[in-house]
Parts: structure tokens; sequence; C-alpha cells
């Protein structure tokens, strides 16, 4: 059986995420056949598998931090928020039903074979698995059947190293919290910790580190510093939204809409390493800025009902606008749906609306199905006969007179639909702008010239920065038990 060891934070959002695909790739840069692992996700930032199947962005990237081929066994359960209170569940990748968050709680129990059996798969022909939990083992209401935290760690036996973010304060009363309120059992998974995400002078919490270790025992394996490269990886979860600052002013202002149910938005991130680009994340109560020259309509989970929000924050009035002032407007996969003139959900998919009316911006309509669309796919953009790479994960048939106009020819087929000015234009396709030749010819129609940086060069980069900051920051003893 492969080594293997698992990072859970104080609490969400503490960095387990960058520090797993760090730890991959310094592993793999020794040589190590290391694979990344994670219980239970939620997200709907969600990737296709090269096994097939859906899985969360997140585990995709440390797959290829890890130098491997991603698998759905990598992310067994991932939940997908549909509303408040449900969720779509993902099983080893494939739609495995709906369920609100009580009735979740009972149907764990039952998850955990599938996520011990791809434990076992992953870390089959490894030499080592680094887990990542999701939330926190502080949450002890939730124990009972818990797969993602110290449930897994208890039953797969693996040690667990505790994660504390610093920036958001009170780091000190986060671990020893943790270490008061665990069970013996689970108390005893515990091999350390590391502090993440410190600025300044690492001295100074040298007797941070004693304080803790004298009300915990747990050594410390590492005071880590925000990390410069982990800037330029795609986020995975949607709380990152809330953060992302306005764009340096640039030639072209492009607006993206923040949706209650926002789906695979890392498409937007290789437009925001572009110098020339300010991209604008508008959130509830705020308006579209006149002064966009293109606006995007994100994926979403839930079209129906991001639409009635879209209509409701008045951006539907705003777009139009946008519109009748010479703007253009792309929409992907949900938002594509949005654009056309209605959505029908006969069957009910999305909730209780069995109709709804679009955005009227192209001559189609779309038709929710419950077979759904999950590939990898290799593309052409027929506005700028460039090649494109990427990804389906969409429930829905578009068909219309403006699909005579196919925005691009997804693995032989036509996908999409263009407006007959162009200006206006829809697709299914994920990962389009991460496609160089696309991007540049997007922004040179924009009147933007110049050479487009390489993005997967860029995030392949990122990755070896932060397992070299890793190296330096962790503690080497640690290190060398965890690689050697």
């Amino acid at each position: 059986m492969a080594r293997a060891i698992m990072l859970q934070g104080t609490g969400s959002d503490v960095g387990k995420t960058v520090l797993v695909a760090g730890l991959c790739r310094l592993a793999a840069n020794r040589g190590l056949a290391v694979r990344p692992f994670k219980p239970q996700n939620m997200s709907n930032n969600a990737a296709v598998a090269d096994d097939g199947g859906e899985i969360g962005r997140a585990q995709w990237l440390q797959s290829l931090a890890a130098r491997t081929p991603s698998s759905v066994h990598m992310n067994p359960v991932l939940l997908k928020p549909q509303s408040e209170n449900g969720s779509q569940i993902i099983v080893q990748g494939r739609v495995f039903g709906q369920a609100k968050g009580r009735d979740y709680q009972r149907l764990k129990p039952q998850l955990l074979g599938a996520v011990l059996e791809s434990f076992e798969k992953v870390a089959a022909g490894a030499d080592l698995v680094i887990v990542e939990g999701a939330g926190s083992p502080a949450e002890i209401n939730l124990r009972s059947g818990d797969i993602a935290n110290m449930g897994f760690a208890t039953r797969a036996g693996v040690p667990v190293v505790l994660v504390g973010d610093i920036d958001r304060g009170g780091v000190i009363a986060s671990l020893v919290g943790t270490h008061a309120i665990l069970d013996d059992g689970d108390r005893a998974m515990i091999a350390g910790y590391i502090i993440n995400k410190f600025r300044g002078d690492v001295s100074l919490f040298d007797d941070g580190i004693r304080a803790i270790e004298g009300f915990t025992g747990w050594p410390c394996f590492g005071v880590v510093p925000w990390l410069p490269g982990a800037a330029r990886l795609p986020a995975e979860d949607s709380v990152v939204l809330e953060r992302l600052a306005r764009g340096e002013a640039g030639a072209l202002k492009i607006a993206v809409p923040v949706l209650p149910r926002i789906a695979n938005f890392d498409d937007l991130d290789p437009l925001r390493t572009e110098p020339d680009v300010e991209l604008v994340f508008v959130r509830s109560g705020e308006r579209l800025p006149a002064d966009a020259g293109l606006v995007v309509l994100p994926g979403s989970k839930s079209t129906i009902s991001d639409l009635a929000d879209f209509r409701a924050q008045g951006w539907d009035r705003d777009l139009q606008a946008h519109v009748r002032r010479g703007g253009r407007v792309i929409g992907i996969c949900g938002g594509y749906q949005m654009l056309g003139r209605t959505v029908h959900d006969p069957l009910g998919l999305e909730g209780g609306t069995v109709e709804t009316p679009g955005l009227g911006l192209v001559d189609v309509e779309t038709e929710m199905a419950p077979e759904k669309t999950v590939r990898n796919s290799h593309a052409r953009s027929t506005e700028y006969d460039a090649p494109l790479a990427g990804y389906q994960i969409h429930l829905g048939i578009t068909r219309g007179p403006d699909c005579d106009r196919p925005s691009a020819i997804i693995d032989g087929t036509p996908d999409g639909a263009l407006s007959a000015d162009g200006r206006i234009m829809g697709t299914y396709l994920h990962g389009l702008f991460g496609s160089d030749a696309y991007r540049a010819r997007l922004l040179q129609s924009f009147g933007l010239s110049g050479e487009r940086r390489n993005y997967h060069e860029s995030v392949d980069q990122a990755l070896d920065e932060v397992a070299g900051d890793l190296e330096r920051h962790l503690d080497p003893r640690w290190l060398a038990g965890l690689l050697g």
C-alpha cells in the first residue's frame, strides 16, 4: 500500500488545495509516483477526468501537479450545489442523484464504500497519496457518518496534518480549539500542523508555535508564507469570487455577472492574466458597467433559477443596453442557454419551472434532458479558425436558426450559435479562453495586439514555483520522511 498523508483544515479556504497541489508537484519532481485524493468535494467547478466522468476542478489541477492522468477515483464524491440546501451528487464520476442537506447526512454512510474503493484504486501502484479534507474536522456536529475528514482518515488509517490559516486571524485558537473538541481517536490521527498564509517575519511566531505545542503536543511542520505562484493557479471555490479585486485598468473591460450558481468560473482565468484586459466580476446589487466592451455569461449549475436572478438584478436591461451600444456577448454553457429565446424543462430537472423566457439575443431554444454530456473535447473556432481544447459538462439540447452559424466545431460536430451580426456568441465548450490562439484572435478583434502568453505553460510554471516555496518553508525532516 502506498504511503499516504491527509491535509485537513481548521476551516474552509485555509489553502489545502494549493498545499496538496504543491506537495504533489514536489513529490513528482523527486521522481515519486504521487496521486491526489479528495474523498468528498463540494464545488460547481468541475472537470472531466481522463477516464471519463466528473471530478472537482481542484483534483484535476492536483493530478496535473502530480504529472499523472486524472481519474474519477481521485474525487469519488462530488456535490454540485443547485439550491440553498440541495445538491446534485456525483459518485465516481457519474450522477448518483440529488439530495438536500439533511438527507445527504443520512446518505453519507452508504457512500463510504465507494470512497474507500476509490482510495484503493488511486493508491494502487503509487508511492504516495496526498489526501485533501473538506471543511474542518472541528465540525463535530457532522462527525457521525463523516466521509470527508476524520471519518475517512480513521477508516483508511491515514495520518492527518492540520492546516491553519494565520491570515484570517485566531490561528492559535483554531488549532488548540480543534484539539480540545476532537475525541481521543480522532485526535490521535493528527501528526502535526502547518501554519499557512503567513506575512512578515516568521520568527515573530516562535512564541505561537511554543504555545500551540504546549496546549496540544503537536509539532509544527512549517510556517508557509503567502505563495505568489498560487495566484496564477485556477481557483476552485466560489468563495474566491468574493475576494477577487477589480482588474487593473486596461484597454478592454470585460464584465462577468456573478450568478448565484456560477459554475466553472475558472474559464475566465486566462483573461485575468492578460495585462491589457480589465476583468470585472459584477456582484449582486451592482450594474453591468456601461463601458464594457465584452460581457461574458459564465456557466451555471441551475440555468433557470440563475436566469431569474439575472433579471431580478436588472442585468437583462443592462445587457440589452450593452448590445444596443454595439457591445459583444459570449455565453458559455448555461450562459449560452440563457442567451436564447426559451429554456424548457419539461421533466423538472432543475426544479418546478417548466419553461422560462431567455434573454432573446440568439435565435435558439434549449430543452433540458436527463442525459448529461460529460467529455473532454477538441474543437475549432469558426469565428477565428483557431484550435480549441476544452470540455463539456451540461444538461440540455439547444436548437434553432442561429445554430446554422455554429461558433465552433467540436469533435467534428457543429456547436453553439452566432447572431446574424456576429456580436453575440454561445457555446457549450468550457476552456475556450485557455486556447492562446483563440484568445489572441478575440483580443485582436477589439484592437489589442501583441503576443499572448502560453496560459497552460504559465500554470505549470506556477506549480513548480509553489513546490519550490514549500520545499524552502516546510520542515526538511518532515519532508524527508514524507518524500523519502
